[in-house]
């Protein structure tokens, strides 16, 4: 039968560390390998930490892989994985990129796909990104994705020769990365227990400390964003539909949760498993250059729900230099001047308002409220618990030059609902 196996100077060593010690050890706490709303990566775990995370293990990493973490939450997002254990698969894989086995760091080959031992290498990828995508489609195929033209031959044979299919019928409830170690490396008894204690080592130190490059978080998603754009709809999906007497019957219905759920079967349809961009490809391209001086406008007359709390508009006090740095000026389907919507209506000063979203991964929201031109841009940004002013002075700085936060919210759906009543069509 074949099995899956990793490279034969590490499968060697453990399983002689096995042999002396006595153990015979399985990780028992490793999460399953798709993501879920159940299954989250942790909110931690960004790729400027991660990164930093790595070059303490590997205090000389090669330049080109300076940014593998970016790759991984990109490709990760888009195949719905929990791309964090993967990397941390990764560095039980490589040695934390130091190599040193049958596999050479030019083979861009991060999990010793064909690396069968006896001298085998394996395969090899034309850069980062590819040997990435590759691992991570491997481990999709374990979780029971059928993976389409995958990267990796040894993926290709191993779907076509159903090495899998009747073990994987075996497996109860979702696919997990302790399962997946036992029939990935079969003679490297603790394997998932390295993955298990790297991911622990992770939690308990960087894990806990300042992002050090947030940007890479906007970088990682700036891809998805680019797709979503050129598949999305000619018709804006946000406006308000037209008031007719049908409509008029029927009970008023939330904008923001329309939104949202229209974000999320998107994402489903599309098999990312993240909220789509809703089809604004125009912001992404002013992403490059800084909006527009800021102009005073009048305040919006409607008053704050009780969900609201407005702010005072001052400058956020940064932790440290490396915290103020922005989302990133590459769009995202989630992230870094995503537009979710815009909707036009005149102003006073005869200009019209938009409603844009961003984000930075968070389960929280801002509105952040900014002046460019004749019109007032309202932009719901997610932001994460605990880096709220950091992340929103972050991006005003990049995107929004003399914007201030006017409201912080629970979720993306309240925070739209308030939005839109300060940006109305009708």
């Amino acid at each position: 039968m074949i099995v899956e196996t990793t490279s034969l100077s590490r499968t060697v060593l453990a399983v002689l560390i096995c042999v002396a010690s006595g153990q015979v050890a399985l990780a028992g706490d490793l999460p399953a390998i798709k993501a879920s709303d159940k299954n989250k990566v942790t909110s931690c775990a960004t790729p400027g930490r991660l990164m930093a995370f790595l070059k303490v293990r590997n205090d000389k990493l090669d330049p080109r892989f300076d940014t593998i973490a970016t790759e991984y939450m990109r490709h990760g997002e888009e195949l719905g994985m929990r791309w964090d254990y993967a990397f941390f698969q990764m560095i039980v894989e490589t040695g934390s990129l130091k190599f040193g086995g049958d596999v050479k760091p030019a083979q861009n080959n991060f999990a010793g796909l064909g690396a069968t031992g006896n001298g085998e290498r394996g395969e090899s990828f034309k850069d980062v990104t590819t040997g990435v995508r590759a691992h991570l489609e491997h481990l999709a195929m374990y979780g029971g994705d059928k993976i389409a033209n995958p990267v990796a031959e040894r993926t290709r044979k191993v779907q076509e020769w159903g090495v899998l299919t009747e073990w994987q019928k075996t497996i109860k409830g979702p696919m997990t990365f302790a399962q997946l170690a036992k029939k990935w490396a079969p003679p490297a008894r603790k394997y998932g227990q390295e993955i298990e204690s790297v991911a622990e080592n992770f939690a308990d130190g960087t894990c806990k400390s300042v992002d050090p490059r947030p940007e890479l978080v906007a970088a990682a998603r700036a891809s998805l964003m680019e797709a979503a754009s050129v598949e999305a709809p000619k018709t804006d999906l946000t406006k308000r539909p037209a008031k007719t007497e049908t409509a008029a019957a029927e009970p008023p219905k939330s904008l923001g949760t329309d939104l949202a759920k229209r974000a999320v079967e998107d994402a489903r349809t599309e098999g990312t498993g993240q909220r789509s961009s809703l089809g604004a490809a125009a912001l992404a391209k002013q992403a490059g250059s800084a909006p527009a001086a800021a102009k005073p406008t009048e305040k919006p007359t409607e008053k704050p729900s009780e969900t609201v709390a407005l702010l005072k508009p001052a400058k956020p006090d940064l932790p440290d230099a490396a915290a103020d740095k922005p989302p990133g000026k590459g769009a995202t389907s989630k992230a870094s001047v995503t537009a979710a919507a815009k909707a036009t209506k005149p102003t006073a000063a005869g200009g019209g308002c938009n409603v844009f979203t961003a984000s930075y991964g968070g389960s929280k929201a801002m509105i952040i409220k900014a002046t460019v031109g004749d019109s007032v841009n309202y932009t719901v940004l997610d932001v994460n618990e605990g880096a709220e002013t950091r992340e929103a002075d972050a991006y005003i700085q990049a995107y929004a030059p003399g914007g201030k936060p006017v409201g912080e919210f629970k979720s993306q759906t309240a925070a739209l609902d308030k939005a839109f009543e300060l940006c109305p069509e009708n």
